[in-house]
């Protein structure tokens, strides 16, 4: 794999990702459709902090319609987009990408790596699964906010641990320990159970990311949305990885009330690895943008419908967000009440 490395989507991730690797020496270009974030970056760097340090970092920043003027293709292209911006991102992507061999990298959330392959082809597809938290609060300034060990999970689609997956692996190490798996679509499962515990629960009350874990109520709730998520990917003929460290089983039972206050007490005890972060979704509810809500807890009720697991807790989560428009939820404990009320007494 070569060294010119192309994001699309300078998001939190996009930026501590961009950031890093440009700090490391790799040739980075960052595009994103936040005017004020890319002039920002443009005209004073990018700004890192959190449990990554603080740097201040000059970065190659385009506009999209800036992409017109890229000269040389990329050997990499990232897709780090929100998960209903992925086709065109990709599309954008592959515009760019070096020919025959050039590869993209799915950098999202949710369950994209075929929607991507889909356009750029199995053969230059490559997924990543993302353990690190991050934030984008302000224009040119993002932060890491979680101190764990391992940040990336880099894998084939077809469960192949090939040589371009290594080379993946030693890049991203220059922002967090990176490892190989052949298990994508597991992991893909296990980071879809976290996604949709954190993400809405977050969104709809306002909590971060270690109040929705710490705190009983929210807990709970999400100790049955993992569980359901946990069915359907099994259904589904995938062998979900371990959530938050811990074995997935322990979640399906714990939401019948077997071992549920040790799950709960290994949720809690996660905590100390986060510092103060805001979920992806809370962050675009703050900011009064189209949430991943169908793309998450609707994917899981969908996929749920198709192999006739019931999805009861993940289909009221998508319910309460679709009660409300683009822009008009107010994060609010109070939201959680549908939830709190069928929880299992």
């Amino acid at each position: 794999m070569g060294t010119r490395i192309g994001i699309i989507g300078a998001g939190a991730i996009g930026c501590v990702v961009g950031g890093l690797l440009t700090k490391a020496g790799q040739n980075v270009t960052l595009i994103d459709q936040w005017p004020e974030h890319v002039e920002a970056m443009k005209t004073k760097g990018l700004r890192l902090s959190g449990t990554c340090g603080e740097h201040t970092i000059p970065v190659k920043a385009l506009h999209i319609h800036e992409a017109q003027g890229i000269r040389e293709p990329f050997d990499a292209v990232v897709v780090a987009v929100k998960s209903y911006d992925t086709e065109w991102a990709t599309a954008l992507g592959i515009t760019y990408l070096r020919e025959p061999d050039g590869v993209v990298v799915d950098f999202q959330n949710g369950i994209n790596d075929e929607r991507v392959a889909a356009m750029a082809g199995n053969e230059r597809t490559l997924g990543c699964v993302i353990t690190i938290g991050a934030g984008l609060y302000e224009p040119g300034h993002a932060m890491r906010t979680d101190s764990g060990r391992l940040g990336f999970k880099i894998g084939e689609l077809d469960g192949r641990d090939s040589p371009r997956a290594r080379d993946l692996v030693k890049l991203l190490n220059a922002v967090a320990p990176s490892k190989v798996t052949t298990n994508l679509r597991g992991e893909r499962w296990s980071k879809l159970a976290v996604n949709c515990m954190a993400n809405p629960l977050a969104g709809l009350s306002g909590l971060g990311s270690a109040e929705v874990r710490s705190e009983p109520e929210p807990r709970r709730i999400a100790i049955q949305i993992a569980a359901e998520v946990i069915r359907v990917g099994r259904a589904l003929g995938f062998e979900v990885e371990p959530i938050w460290g811990v074995e997935a089983q322990r979640f399906v039972d714990a939401a019948q009330g077997r071992g549920l206050e040790a799950v709960e007490t290994e949720m809690a005890a996660g905590t100390k690895f986060l510092s103060g972060g805001r979920p992806s979704l809370l962050q675009d509810v703050l900011k009064g943008r189209r949430t991943e809500i169908d793309y998450l807890n609707g994917y899981v009720s969908e996929q749920g419908r198709k192999v006739g697991v019931r999805t009861p807790f993940n289909d009221a989560v998508v319910k309460v967000f679709h009660g409300h428009g683009v822009g008009t939820l107010k994060p609010d404990p109070k939201n959680l009440e549908p939830l709190v009320k069928m929880l299992p007494r």
